[in-house]
């Protein structure tokens, strides 16, 4: 559609859906994967999370944010900041160590 650049106002985004061919879309994604020219991209949230084998829900708890916020990281909608960012990154490295302080 767009690149990453300035958001589409109500009316832009509005033209460009009465103008889109939604089933053609559909059509040529699934092409793209039938072709193998898509990948999965995992971010450095969810590489933690998968590490240390738990589910959003747990690993949100973990890290003491919502499983919205966790969500978002692994989306890469959001970047988690300061004490998140670094336990991910032990998460990653280390798993057990941070489900070690988990159990306590």
């Amino acid at each position: 559609m767009h690149s990453k650049s300035k958001p589409l106002s109500r009316k832009q985004l509005a033209d460009y859906e009465a103008t889109r061919d939604l089933a053609a879309d559909l059509l040529q994604s699934i092409k793209e994967m039938k072709a193998g020219k898509t990948h999965v991209v995992h971010s450095p949230a969810t590489e933690a999370r998968e590490k240390t084998g738990l589910s959003q829900s747990q690993f949100a708890a973990l890290l003491g944010v919502s499983v919205r916020t966790l969500q978002g990281w692994e989306q890469g909608r959001k970047q988690p900041s300061g004490a998140a960012r670094t336990l991910l990154t032990i998460a990653r490295t280390n798993p057990k160590a941070l489900l070690a302080v988990a159990a306590k």
